[in-house]
């Protein structure tokens, strides 16, 4: 039985997919269609249909000429694909395991300059070294770098399709494109069983020397080099368990408001705010919360973002002094030496209490890196993973902020049309001012690292 029903080429302009493609074709057995799902092209320039079908028909229904291409290729059938095609069809092929995928990369700088070229020169390929078109072209560093950003993008979708789908892919650099040993090795990973002796030479390098040769302002290199995060150390890795939607915690008013409150959130003053516009509707599975949705077209939806610090002290009176969390009271007891009151009882002095948060914060901090080995309650989690956990189900329309929660629920009403409320004052605040020193700002950055980062939290007391 064969390995694969088909193949995919996952590539970009000017890493050599063209070269590729003609190596794959001398294979017999082997048939690699172009471009297929390119929005301007059917394959291959002038081509106006393709298995009887044009490129209005494939627009429409993308899928039905990836069936065709299937049914009717005598051999193995595939096809070249770039991040800006019609992204319809990888639905079709990323989680088919009977689809291979072969990923073709290049040094983004040098596909970037060699597209700048046959820009200039409208040669995109060369067969014969007489017909060379050479220019030197100006490096637009916005513009490298947005081409950097949106092939990192693809191939980080890719990766992560092939991950959680259980797959791996054949991966090809430019400089193995040279290669028959390698083209040979791609030939095997396909299951075909005929190989090449000799590569394909119609088609010529355009561009060879060095990058700096090819430039009119060789110095934005430098520029360009410096912006780019080449190791990827800005990058902070998350290990985070992913969250559900949280639907079961919406609550929705009648006037077309809907809160998916975080959790040691200000969640008080909205669910007070929604009873006095009338009935509160709560308990929601998606498919109820759907069919609200449709009730009250119109509606907004939103949750309110509070100080990393604020929200872990929050946490940590409900779940530990109040003892809520029985079981995350004994580790903090019996694995991080906490001194805890009975559940209830107030700290003896507040140098006792800020020195039990200390340890809570710490404990957060390994939770929230997937260290603990225990499941991680919404309480303590990241607001960065809730707020992603909501967007699983649908974005929100509004993010507000605590500190400027007046004006964030006036804005609200406005657009509903309903009285805006005026919160009174926070309770948790003047518990944290109680206890608060430098100790606990460094520990909640590091414990909350995300948060502080990702929605611009500063200092909570600067």
């Amino acid at each position: 039985m064969p390995r694969f029903h088909s193949f995919v080429v996952f590539a970009e302009m000017r890493t050599g997919s063209n070269l590729l493609e003609a190596n794959l074709n001398a294979l017999p057995g082997v048939v690699s269609h172009g471009e297929v799902f390119n929005r301007y092209i059917l394959g291959r320039k002038d081509r106006t249909e393709l298995f009887g079908i044009t490129m209005e028909e494939r627009d429409r229904d993308p899928g039905r000429l990836l069936r065709k291409l299937r049914e009717e290729t005598e051999g193995l059938p595939g096809f070249r694909f770039f991040h800006d095609h019609d992204l319809r069809i990888l639905d079709e092929v990323l989680p088919d395991p009977g689809c291979a995928k072969i990923v073709l990369t290049r040094n983004p700088l040098e596909s970037y300059v060699s597209w700048k070229i046959a820009q200039a020169t409208d040669q995109w390929k060369l067969t014969h070294p007489k017909r060379l078109k050479t220019a030197k072209v100006r490096f637009d560093v916005p513009e490298f770098l947005a081409h950097l950003r949106d092939i990192q993008a693809f191939q980080l979708l890719i990766l992560n399709a092939l991950q959680t789908a259980g797959q791996t892919a054949f991966y090809l650099d430019y400089e193995d494109l040279g290669s028959l040993e390698v083209v040979n090795g791609l030939a095997a990973f396909l299951g075909v069983e005929a190989r090449l002796k000799s590569l394909d030479d119609t088609l010529k390098k355009q561009n060879p020397g060095p990058i700096e040769d090819k430039l009119e302002n060789p110095e934005a290199l430098a520029e360009a080099v410096a912006a780019v995060d080449v190791f990827n150390l800005g990058r902070t890795p998350s290990f985070e368990p992913r969250r559900a939607a949280g639907v079961p915690t919406a609550l929705a008013s009648e006037a077309g408001l809907l809160f998916l409150p975080i959790r040691s959130g200000p969640e008080t003053p909205i669910r007070d705010w929604f009873a006095s516009l009338g009935a509160v509707t709560e308990g929601f599975e998606q498919k109820s919360l759907r069919q609200w949705k449709r009730r009250h077209p119109g509606h907004r939806s939103f949750t309110v973002l509070r100080h990393p610090l604020l929200r872990a002290h929050a946490a940590f009176r409900c779940k530990i002094v109040m003892g809520e969390a029985q079981d995350l009271r004994r580790i903090l007891i019996n694995g991080f030496l906490a001194e805890l009151q009975p559940p209830g009882a107030p700290f003896p002095t507040p140098e006792a209490e800020r020195a039990a948060f200390l340890i809570f914060l710490h404990y957060c901090r390994l939770a929230v890196a997937g260290q603990t080995g225990a499941r991680v309650d919404p309480s303590l989690c990241s607001q960065t993973a809730l707020v992603q956990g909501f967007a699983g189900f649908q974005p929100l329309d509004h993010l507000l902020r605590e500190d400027r929660l007046t004006e964030g629920l006036a804005h609200l009403a406005a657009e509903v049309g309903v009285a805006a409320p005026r919160p009174g004052p926070d309770p948790a605040v003047t518990d944290l001012e109680s206890i608060w020193d430098e100790s606990l700002e460094t520990a909640a950055a590091e414990a909350y690292a995300r948060d502080y980062m990702g929605f611009g939290f500063a200092r909570w007391r600067g």
